[in-house]
């Protein structure tokens, strides 16, 4: 069972995935974690892992009984408090250790799994790093993702900020861990499928979110997720929206 709420650190959700059931029952299926311009991490069997940024669906291990906990970052933000740029971490699921000192991830896991759960130890820890990071998120790049999830044009917004379409591409290959036009794309489809989730028809939704066509719509959602969006929209789907600022 996935659940979610608000964290104390601005811009982030955290997040639970429990198994249910029991037996046979207990977390068959596999799940499919679906691009979203976010960045996670996590905690799974009493380690620390990062999720980096997808562009393409993530599919998870089916049959498992285990629990995990995450943090979720806002678009942009993850790469201050990890100290690693996103493009660095692209489709990649690695320990922390991969990343952060050795003797540095252990204290940290003890004290996430010391907690009164892992999900409070991960917003813990989160916080921590926020209060010690030595150079903020960009102030740009929310700009950045609020222009793009808006549906305007790249070359324009780069710029209103001032900037050359190069400059643009390589903060935000820092930032997002793909270009702009990657990002652009992906939060174009997480608008289209909120909109088919509800109910508006595949015509109506391609229109609304900038797409040539239906058939245009269908070509992106099977290449970004694996599924036709009927078959998507029917499966088990993990990660959430997460553009909006959470606070």
């Amino acid at each position: 069972m996935y659940s979610e709420r608000a964290s104390r650190l601005p811009d982030a959700v955290v997040w639970t995935n429990t198994p249910t059931g029991t037996g046979a029952s207990v977390g068959t299926g596999a799940g499919r974690v679906l691009p979203d311009g976010c960045m996670d991490l996590l905690w799974h069997d009493g380690r620390l892992l990062v999720a980096g940024p997808d562009t393409h669906a993530h599919l998870t291990e089916g049959g498992t009984s285990s629990s995990w906990a995450g943090i979720r970052f806002h678009p942009g933000t993850a790469p201050a408090l990890l100290g690693v740029p996103a493009h660095e971490l692209r489709d990649r699921r690695p320990d922390l250790t991969d990343i952060w000192p050795t003797a540095e991830v252990r204290r940290a896991t003890a004290r996430v799994n010391a907690a009164a759960d892992p999900a409070r130890g991960l917003e813990d820890l989160a916080l921590r790093r926020a209060a010690e990071a030595v150079t903020p998120p960009d102030p740009v790049l929310r700009h950045v993702v609020a222009a793009l999830d808006a549906g305007r044009p790249v070359a324009k917004t780069a710029d209103e900020l001032g900037l050359s379409a190069r400059q643009l591409h390589r903060r935000s290959l820092t930032a997002f861990g793909y270009g702009p036009k990657t990002l652009a794309r992906i939060l174009r489809f997480r608008r289209a499928l909120a909109l088919a989730r509800g109910g508006t028809p595949y015509a109506e939704t391609a229109t609304r979110t900038g797409y040539a066509d239906q058939a245009h719509l269908s070509r992106d959602v099977r290449d970004l997720t694996g599924l036709p969006l009927g078959e998507l929209l029917a499966t088990r789907s993990q990660g959430r929206p997460c553009v909006a600022p959470h606070t």
